[in-house]
């Protein structure tokens, strides 16, 4: 929980507040944004409306549990059970937003994809007892596809909990991650199984990748994203850590594929919409950056 003594003098007057160990993460803003926003001054979220209404309250409790640096907190007891109950939460057919965030990927998100050939869960959230529980619930976890180096978090401790194959691109192995069952190799797209398509886009890291799962949704790790600001994707020199050129190029590649949400490890989520509509959002942000 938050320290009260070290509360932002930005928060609304009330119990809610977040404190000066916010990251600016985005993780409660996009739980919550009817309670939380992003300061102008200092690039922190605060609470901008205390929650009154019931569903209000719920979100910012979601909020709370989710953050990564247990920044959030109230000057009064919450009832947590519902918030720590809601995650993994429903996104669309059987694809679920795991909350719990981890400051070991700076509040990445990761997703579980529920479906009767295997869970599939993309990159790794915080290993909290009542997230691996609600997991173990629905169904436990096959295959952990981990898209880039940056977000890996405690895929460790959850290995050791559930016995899942973990993916990774061999560009992207560190010491962390040597152990991980299974290295996709080159820049071919890789065929998990029917469902599921490995898709490698070098550019944010040498080896980051995004995986297509049934034509419909394409997770992307910290290659693409929707924005806080505009209804539009977006990619980012200032995040190509590996190469912008080859970000570009990865970018164009997506191109041959059909999907109608876009869902990333940091920023907005994207969709869901038509896949041609997805199809003409992509091409305009590669005409954006093709000349940057």
């Amino acid at each position: 929980m938050a320290n009260l003594r070290r509360r932002l003098a930005i928060n609304a007057p009330g119990a809610l507040f977040v404190d000066d160990t916010c990251i600016d993460c985005d993780t409660c803003r996009q739980i919550a944004p009817q309670v939380f926003e992003r300061s102008p001054r200092d690039e922190r979220s605060f609470v901008a409306r205390q929650p009154r209404e019931p569903a209000a309250q719920l979100s910012a409790g979601k909020a709370l549990v989710a953050c990564p640096t247990s920044s959030i907190g109230s000057e009064t007891k919450l009832d947590l059970t519902a918030a720590v109950r809601a995650f993994p939460e429903h996104v669309a057919d059987g694809v679920h937003y795991c909350g719990y965030t981890s400051p070991n990927s700076f509040g990445a998100s990761s997703y579980l994809i529920v479906r009767p050939a295997g869970n599939v869960l993309v990159d790794s959230p915080r290993a909290a007892a009542p997230l691996l529980a609600r997991i173990a619930e629905l169904g436990g976890v096959r295959t952990m596809f981990l898209t880039h180096r940056d977000d890996v978090a405690d895929h460790a401790r959850l290995r050791a909990r559930v016995a899942c194959e973990r993916v990774i691109h061999e560009a992207d192995v560190t010491g962390d991650t040597a152990e991980v069952e299974r290295k996709l190799v080159g820049s071919a797209p890789v065929a998990l199984d029917e469902e599921l398509l490995a898709i490698p886009v070098p550019g944010h890291t040498r080896g980051s990748m995004a995986l297509l799962y049934r034509e419909r949704f394409l997770f992307t790790g910290d290659h693409l994203w929707g924005s806080e600001d505009e209804p539009a994707l977006h990619a980012s020199r200032s995040v190509a850590w590996y190469s912008w050129p080859e970000q570009k190029r990865s970018l164009e590649k997506l191109l041959s594929y059909r999907f109608e949400w876009v869902l990333p490890g940091h920023g907005r989520r994207f969709g869901p919409l038509p896949a041609a509509a997805m199809r003409r959002a992509l091409e305009q942000l590669v005409l954006r950056v093709r000349g940057g």
